[in-house]
């Protein structure tokens, strides 16, 4: 069995560059990482960027005249710089978090906090867009927003491929509407969702859109301008990055326009004991001394995928997800969740066994030295609206290669044998 679509990348070479890879688990088993839509392995540049700053630059950044102080803010904002121009926007764009879960909520709190006559300020009568396909953490603080405000929640259903239905798109978007938030890449589906039509309609009747592009930044070339959105996160994690980062970005206007969401240190112009004005973007939403070593490591994470290349990545992603696909078409007892054919998705498989749990699956599946996710994937709508309780999640990265796809497709059918349903 071979897919048609060709590799684009070694990824047995690149495994090389990630240490996790060196290890065996199970006994003596080479790991199989399947599961980077929950968090990427990390490169030895990731690594040694952190760890350097720690050895040699460790200061609060933004505070203090001496030349550590220098050095780490030097290093903190050169890494803004490499962000910037990683997504193609403006250096003064981009604010650091500590996680696109903390980057949705950012906005999210920051829009309940705008006075009236601010143009992110919600009140009844206001809509909120979603779909049915968001992570939880760009479905919740949506959620808390709509009962903070007495906002409306409307979504945007499914249609039987795993895609949004824009058929009515018009009458999900309304004129009432102020925010559109969705995901660029769906983490259950793979499905990545046509953004022109909805960006034009919400734009049309003066909506913001939010983009969660945590399941395409790392594996695509995203350009925020030719997008069209308005606001972006994505977390460092999934980036081949360290933990305890993230990225927002946001249209210069509007971040001047939106208050801030935390309040102290760093994030202030002025200060008296009655009264304080906010620093100018992006400080003014960056309160604290923030991960600074972590945005270091995410500099060099996004300078490593940049020199792989983000359209080979994608192409490669592809490669291996038509081969799993291919494989499971041969299998009768296994069922696909979301699209079938390669057009407009990612390299995301979700997919059940007949008769076998999908927590049974995962167990069976790490004892052949398989990770791979199970579970709802922090979708539960979503899940429910596939008529399941759970899913196995197969992702794939640019350290993935046609070995780890055949063992896969091998280690479902040796679990069917071992749970006697085949």
């Amino acid at each position: 069995m071979a897919s048609q679509i060709t590799m684009t990348l070694n990824g047995s070479l690149i495994r090389k560059d990630f240490p996790i890879f060196e290890r065996v688990i199970r006994g003596d088993m080479r790991l199989i990482y399947l599961d980077s839509g929950a968090t990427s392995q990390k490169p030895n540049s990731v690594i040694e960027a952190e760890a350097n700053f720690y050895r040699r630059n460790n200061a609060a950044v933004h505070r203090g005249a001496h030349q550590l102080a220098e050095e780490a803010t030097d290093a903190y904002e050169s890494a803004r710089f490499i962000v910037a121009d990683f997504l193609g926007g403006d250096v003064d764009e981009i604010i650091f978090t500590k996680s696109a879960t903390e980057s949705l909520n950012l906005l999210a709190y920051s829009f309940g906090n705008a006075d009236s006559g601010n143009r992110f300020h919600l009140k009844a009568g206001d809509r909120i867009v979603v779909s049915e396909m968001e992570h939880h953490a760009n479905l919740v603080p949506w959620q808390e927003l709509a009962k903070r405000t007495g906002a409306e929640l409307a979504w945007f259903s499914l249609n039987e491929f795993g895609r949004l239905d824009l058929s009515n798109i018009e009458s999900v978007i309304t004129v009432d509407t102020k925010v559109v938030a969705l995901t660029h890449q769906s983490n259950v589906l793979g499905t990545i969702n046509p953004l022109e039509a909805i960006v034009a309609r919400a734009h049309d009747v003066g909506a913001v859109v939010v983009l969660d592009a945590c399941q395409s930044v790392p594996h695509m070339k995203v350009d925020v301008e030719k997008l069209g959105v308005d606001f972006l996160a994505f977390s460092g994690h999934k980036s081949v990055g360290p933990t305890g980062v993230g990225v927002l970005w946001g249209r210069g206007e509007l971040l001047d326009e939106l208050p801030p969401f935390l309040f102290g240190g760093s994030m202030i112009e002025s200060v008296t004991m009655a009264h304080s004005t906010w620093a100018a973007v992006p400080r003014k939403f960056e309160a604290g001394v923030p991960n600074m070593a972590q945005v270091v490591g995410l500099g060099a994470a996004l300078n490593y995928l940049t020199t792989i290349g983000l359209d080979k990545i994608h192409d490669h992603e592809i490669a291996l997800t038509s081969r799993l696909l291919e494989g499971f078409e041969e299998n009768k007892d296994v069922q696909i969740f979301g699209p079938r054919g390669l057009d407009m998705r990612g390299g995301i498989v979700s997919f059940a066994v007949k008769d076998i749990h999908p927590h049974d699956m995962g167990q069976f599946l790490d004892s052949q030295g398989i990770a791979v996710r199970t579970g709802h994937h922090c979708a539960w709508p979503l899940t429910r609206k596939l008529g399941v309780n759970a899913t196995t999640r197969a992702s794939f990265y640019l350290y993935n290669d046609e070995t780890d796809v055949d063992a896969l497709i091998a280690g479902v059918a040796n679990a069917q044998e071992y749970f006697g349903s085949r």
